[in-house]
């Protein structure tokens, strides 16, 4: 009776997801279940926020970069500088970058300085002290226009196996299994030990944690498993589009196999009626979700073929290899007695 009963409630397939509401104060009560069909082309679902984990890409953009100070100025970085009383045909109004010897230049009249390690108000400072051996008195305003390292801190950056970014010079934050929000929330608190308020722009530039797979059965030669990332949108038909179609060595028969949640011990398995999804029926065109294997069933009579031709292959070339020593023989032995007849 125990044999019968296992088989009878053992792993099925399953039609609905269950999505149980938070457990209550009550621990034994029997929880709630909201039943809902499984997502197809006409009845998309939204998944929930993306979870950032290796190896994504993400791409993060500087949209506010103010040093704490004292800030020491660095070679490429840009200064904003305005003079009043310069020479007419040489004003000195502008951007101006600091190359890589540290030395900035002012104009053909004023010649160059080097400014790279001072402050901003040092840097005013030496300016204004330089441009006095041409000028009687110059009133010097200067600013900071563009840092350096801000240009270098936008970019694109790899979740790296154990769940950070390496910011380089910035050091390393770690961002695995956090939204996007709060991976932002995140780089922009470790940023501000080196900017005053700190605002980055972040996105996904590679989502290439999310997956799905496309298994196909090889017909007793080999099964192929392509791996495709989920961008929320694609349905069956998406997933074979992307393989190129069913191939000579498959059948119509075609499903999806769906990882349950941790605590079921039962995967789903829902089927497709492909020939309906190329007629335009999408009541089985589904939605993929990541972890979802989209299994492509071989020709029964393809992979018969195959497996027959496999078996009887080596029995053929051991015939063959016979029957070729056989020839090779009876002809050395018929070359043999014309020879000797003709020497007779």
């Amino acid at each position: 009776m125990a044999a019968l009963l296992c088989a009878a409630v053992g792993c099925r397939p399953f039609e609905y997801y269950r999505a149980p509401t938070s457990l209550g104060s009550d621990a034994g009560a029997a929880l709630p279940t909201l039943r809902q069909p499984a997502p197809t082309e006409k009845s998309r679902v939204s998944l929930p926020a993306y979870r950032i984990e290796p190896p994504d890409l993400l791409q993060l953009e500087m949209l506010k970069t103010v040093p704490l100070p004292p800030y020491y100025l660095e070679s490429y970085d840009v200064l904003e500088i305005h003079v009043v009383g310069t020479l007419l045909d040489q004003p000195i109004d502008g951007y101006y970058l600091i190359d890589a010897e540290g030395m900035i230049e002012l104009g053909a009249a004023y010649g160059k300085l080097r400014i790279v390690g001072l402050t901003v108000e040092q840097a005013r400072a030496a300016i204004t002290s330089h441009l006095r051996q041409v000028l009687a008195q110059p009133e010097v305003s200067v600013s900071l226009a563009r840092m350096a390292a801000a240009a270098v801190l936008s970019g694109i950056y790899l979740v790296g196996h154990d769940g950070s970014i390496n910011l380089r010079e910035f050091g390393i934050v770690r961002v695995a299994g956090l939204t996007l929000p709060e991976a932002r929330d995140r780089v922009e608190k470790h940023l501000s030990q080196f900017f005053d308020s700190p605002r980055v722009s972040l996105d996904i530039a590679g989502y290439n944690s999310k997956v799905f797979y496309v298994i196909t059965e090889g017909a007793n030669l080999g099964d192929s498993v392509v791996r495709m990332p989920v961008t929320g949108n694609e349905t069956v038909l998406d997933a074979v589009a992307q393989i190129g179609g069913i191939s000579r060595l498959s059948s119509k028969t075609v499903f999806i196999a769906r990882p349950g949640p941790n605590h079921l011990a039962c995967e789903q398995v829902l089927p497709v009626d492909w020939d309906a999804v190329l007629n335009g029926v999408t009541t089985t065109n589904y939605q993929l979700l990541p972890g979802d294997r989209v299994f492509i069933v071989e020709d029964p009579l393809v992979a018969g073929e195959i497996g027959l031709a496999k078996t009887i292959g080596p029995l053929e070339r051991i015939f063959g290899i016979v029957g070729l020593g056989s020839s090779a023989t009876r002809a050395m032995q018929t070359l043999g007695r014309g020879y000797n007849q003709r020497r007779g």
